[in-house]
């Protein structure tokens, strides 16, 4: 008996040491060796679990035998796989009874891998991961293969939580500003594809937070549109009479329904904007000196500095440039209504920029689909999105930049750019 011990003994020993060896030539075979020894482990345990399942369902327990002919009785199982977060494709028995009743809750019929899962795949989509390549990477990430229809459909089901997000109440979101704009998508409508506007609506609350108040299909160049925006943005809630004011690029319309719609708002006409439609105005030779009077105009410390820098544009440009002279004037009044307001938020009231960054990011993630499927499909990823930009401003509220800042920059660009 001692010697076949000891037989034994030498024999573990030695497989023992073989594996030591394959890890050494191979080290990531003792994590593949963990990762399947996981995988069983979870897959009988899920087993197991389904198997007391159906034992209190039918109320007795195996081999236990009962009379009467409408008795029901286990019949054995069938195998599947099942793909659990962190531990890849399960292999697991389900258990049936012979009258076909018996439903498991442990593991849904008709679904493949858990909710995390399908989750994770809808949230790297949404960042930007096309369907196809996160099909590809599927059996790496989660091992086992997940078609672009399967991601799609997945995706999919986040459809009532972002229709719920978009129509949210605003009852408690003081608001005082609205930067408004309007951004174009190339969209599938049934079997065309057609260039669709998106009206998007960020408030800025008391506390200086910037929140994306709602996203709506429509033409931004219809006032009626503009109108229906409004309304629904005040029918969800928010205070019509809190806002005070809108910042908004010279769109037709929308200045005026804006004014209905808040009439004790003021406006502000984005100056980036005006500048840009002066400037078209202008050639060549004069382009880099009217920009700068414009923005001696723009940036002004004060509104009478402003208007004095005004008269003076007026003065030097009025005979050669005219139409953008004239350009000017008409525009001059609302780019300059940032002055009614406290002197810290300025730098942010004076154009759209903020609104601007969220449709540039709305372009960069669209730009790889090159077509969105279809209007729901946009605000799916609009709303993940506006989200996200949502987090990186809670860092960034309107209003809370220093006051001495615009004194340092000046420093940095006297000593550390390339002017000296």
């Amino acid at each position: 008996m001692k010697g076949e011990s000891a037989m034994k003994l030498e024999v573990t020993v030695s497989e023992i040491t073989d594996i030591f060896k394959e890890i050494q030539e191979q080290p990531g075979k003792l994590f593949e060796m963990i990762r399947l020894d996981i995988r069983e482990v979870v897959g009988n345990y899920l087993t197991e679990m389904m198997n007391a399942e159906l034992t209190h369902y039918l109320g007795r327990e195996p081999y236990v035998r009962v009379e009467g002919k409408r008795a029901n009785h286990r019949n054995g199982s069938y195998g599947r796989g099942f793909t659990l977060k962190g531990i890849g494709e399960v292999h697991v028995d389900i258990p049936r009874d012979r009258n076909g009743e018996f439903k498991t809750t442990v593991i849904p019929r008709s679904k493949q891998y858990e909710e995390e899962v399908a989750r994770d795949f809808s949230i790297l989509f949404l960042a930007g991961v096309s369907t196809r390549t996160l099909s590809m990477l599927s059996e790496r990430l989660i091992g086992r293969k997940i078609s672009p229809a399967e991601i799609s459909s997945a995706s999919s089901d986040l459809n009532e939580a972002v229709e719920t997000w978009r129509r949210r109440d605003l009852s408690e979101e003081p608001v005082k500003y609205l930067f408004i704009d309007g951004v174009h998508f190339h969209m599938r409508m049934g079997r065309t594809i057609e260039s669709i506007p998106v009206l998007v609506a960020i408030g800025v609350t008391e506390t200086g937070q910037k929140l994306v108040l709602s996203l709506q299909a429509g033409d931004k160049e219809s006032a009626t549109s503009w109108r229906e925006f409004f309304k629904d943005l005040k029918s969800r809630g928010m205070k019509g009479g809190n806002v005070t004011l809108g910042i908004m690029d010279g769109l037709p319309g929308l200045e005026a329904v804006f004014r209905e719609e808040f009439p004790q708002a003021k406006t502000q006409r984005c100056q980036v904007h005006v500048a840009r439609n002066v400037l078209a105005k202008v050639s060549k030779k004069f382009k880099k000196d009217v920009a700068n009077d414009l923005r001696s105009i723009f940036y002004a410390p004060s509104r009478e500095t402003a208007w004095a820098c005004f008269e003076a544009f007026i003065k030097r440009w009025e005979k050669t440039l005219p139409s953008a002279v004239e350009c000017l004037k008409r525009s001059i009044d609302a780019c300059l209504t940032f002055f009614n307001f406290p002197s810290e938020e300025w730098i942010s009231l004076r154009t759209t920029n903020i609104i601007e960054r969220l449709n540039k990011e709305f372009r960069r993630r669209t730009k790889v689909m090159e077509i969105v499927a279809g209007e729901t499909a946009c605000y799916r990823i609009l709303a993940y999105i506006s989200l996200k930009m949502e987090l990186h401003w809670r860092s960034n509220p309107v209003g809370k930049v220093r006051k001495n800042l615009p004194f340092f920059k000046e420093l940095a660009y006297e000593n550390f750019t390339q002017k000296n």
